[in-house]
């Protein structure tokens, strides 16, 4: 068995350059300089009682050590660092020093610069990258996951368990898109500091759909043993892990950002 090194089909870039990503968000919406608090933050993200949600904000390169580890930043962000490592069977020392080396070697934009992106700009971001590339990428894994469960899940019968998270998620996500878009998304466009008590409830519910949506990646994680590929494993086969592993990257990403930045914003 070996794990996939997938890159994303995108543009040729690792899916999980999180921090690549939010350098573009900055560069493109913000002008700048470097915040005067950048450095001081540095001392603190070892904190083992600050929040992995918080962390990223701050480090976004430390997305992908987190992801490494399964440790949610974005539908359990809330939990500290230490939670999580003890969650995850992770040794907390260990954990830090790879959090440390991520911060040493930093690729991405400046801590903390995606929360001065404006409102309407962070929801175009949101729309234009990881609705649009969901909205492509589900339709096409839908029917792969079956093909393969069809061929294969005889010999490996989790295929099976496999396909029908995948047809959840792919119709879950999908009437998720089309609500944020539809009627919460203008909403918080034309919203001031304060939102009405419907749309309040909309944030809540959209943060309830993430945790749903989290419960079923963790399924496709142990129904695909963590995107290991056998040795006997067709193209197909290569090709629907190597897509799932690439969603799952894009919806962390894609959830941090409207769980951590855009809805605390309203007060939710």
């Amino acid at each position: 068995m070996r794990s996939i090194l997938e890159r994303d089909r995108r543009g040729g870039k690792p899916a999980s350059d999180f921090g690549g990503e939010i350098g573009w968000i900055r560069a493109r919406w913000i002008s700048g300089t470097r915040p005067a608090y950048a450095d001081d933050r540095r001392s603190t993200v070892l904190n083992p009682t600050r929040s992995v949600a918080n962390i990223v904000l701050d480090h976004s390169e430390c997305a992908q050590v987190f992801q490494q580890h399964r440790i949610d930043f974005c539908c359990r962000g809330e939990l500290s660092l230490e939670q999580a490592a003890k969650e995850r069977g992770v040794e907390l020392s260990a954990l830090l020093g790879q959090l440390e080396r991520a911060i040493a070697e930093r690729r991405g934009g400046a801590p903390g610069a995606v929360r001065e992106v404006p409102t309407p700009a962070l929801i175009d971001h949101i729309v234009g990258k990881h609705h649009a590339y969901l909205r492509k990428a589900l339709p096409f894994v839908r029917p792969l996951a079956a093909k393969v469960a069809r061929v294969h899940g005889e010999h490996n019968p989790k295929l099976r368990a496999l396909d029908g998270a995948v047809g959840e998620l792919s119709e879950a996500l999908l009437l998720h898109l089309d609500d944020e878009e539809a009627t919460l998304f203008p909403a918080l466009r034309s919203a001031g500091a304060h939102v009405d008590p419907e749309t309040t409830r909309a944030l809540a519910a959209m943060r309830d759909e993430h945790l749903a949506v989290a419960k079923l990646l963790e399924t496709i994680r142990d129904a695909s043993d963590d995107f290991a590929l056998p040795d006997w494993a067709c193209g197909s086969y290569r090709a629907l892990f190597g897509e799932l592993q690439a969603i799952e990257q894009d919806i962390f990403q894609h959830v941090h950002l409207e769980n951590h930045v855009l809805a605390p914003r309203f007060g939710s």
